[in-house]
């Protein structure tokens, strides 16, 4: 039997009845060329159970411990995966029926491309956008783009972006693994903004899919603004721009970014919240050896120039200062 185009990866973690949802969209796919390959990161509400019981093929891969999200990914695209594209899928993410047989369409239309990101719409609101791609601004914060309009904004052709959000991105497999993955110690957040960046760093495209509609309820496992996702959300943008911005860029760009931390910071004390964010940060600082580690490495394979880089990049500032 000839391995599937594409293979689509969800990391479980306590999702209760939301990976159900998830087998149940992918049940009704009107494109079957996919496998699925569930990982779950030691989960204690049996949620995983719903993964033995599809009609369709279906991989499940149970882990001793939480490795976290980026990590359990990688574990997955390494070890057992068999399609030329990997749909990293969410458990709080759910495919409309015609999701798949549109990818399939636009991976035959633009060969070129390396990275599509879905249209996530608001699983609780479907009138509203959850994002249409990743935005990436010079101080170094990023966001989902459009999060919270109305849905009348999606464009009507594929458009270029910065980064796809995890939540429902596909990748090529080979480039996937050439950019070695996901960074394992950021665990969760912000690592498909840092494998966005380097793809981008590397020469590659990422492209919007205005009819590849994912529902997204977003963060519905680590809670919004929980101080679990203001910790690792801040540690690794800090990560993520001090990894990947090229010399030249990093030299002008990096007093609007410690403003950027200073003027967050203002606003979490305000609202209580100051003390996992001043961890994070400190972290982000204390704990930068590796990361320059890893600069070097990736900044020797940069072909994209520093102006086509800010021109992918946005100036003005956005309404919310995390998601």
């Amino acid at each position: 039997m000839k391995n599937p185009l594409i293979s689509i990866v969800v990391v479980n973690y306590n999702s209760g009845e939301m990976l159900s949802k998830v087998m149940s969209a992918l049940a009704i796919q009107t494109c079957l060329d996919f496998e699925v390959i569930v990982i779950d990161n030691h989960s204690t509400d049996k949620s995983w159970q719903v993964a033995e019981r599809t009609d369709f093929p279906c991989y499940l891969i149970r882990l001793d411990e939480n490795i976290g999200f980026a990590a359990a990914n990688n574990l997955a695209i390494a070890n057992h995966i068999k399609g030329e594209w990997i749909f990293l899928l969410n458990p709080d993410a759910y495919p409309e029926p015609e999701c798949l047989e549109a990818i399939n369409r636009h991976i035959a239309r633009m060969p070129g491309i390396d990275c599509f990101a879905c249209t996530l719409i608001d699983a609780n609101d479907p009138a509203r956008i959850d994002g249409i791609g990743d935005c990436y601004h010079v101080s170094g914060l990023h966001w989902r783009h459009g999060h919270g309009s109305h849905g009348a904004i999606i464009p009507k052709q594929p458009l270029q972006i910065f980064s796809a959000c995890a939540a429902a991105a596909i990748y090529r497999t080979k480039t996937f693994q050439q950019l070695q993955g996901f960074d394992e110690s950021y665990f969760a957040y912000s690592e498909d903004v840092d494998l966005g960046f380097r793809l981008r760093l590397a020469g590659g495209t990422c492209v919007l899919l205005p009819d590849a509609r994912v529902h997204h309820v977003g963060s519905a496992i680590t809670g919004k603004s929980s101080n679990f996702s203001i910790y690792h959300g801040h540690r690794n943008l800090t990560w993520t721009f001090i990894k990947n911005m090229p010399m030249p860029l990093l030299f002008f760009l990096l007093p609007i970014h410690f403003a950027m931390i200073l003027y967050i910071g203002f606003i979490f004390a305000l609202t209580g919240r100051l003390k996992p964010y001043a961890h994070a940060k400190w972290d982000a600082f204390t704990q930068l050896g590796p990361r320059l580690v890893e600069r070097k490495k990736i900044q020797r394979r940069r072909s994209c120039s520093c102006f086509d880089l800010l021109r992918m990049m946005r100036w003005l500032p956005r309404n919310r200062l995390y998601r």
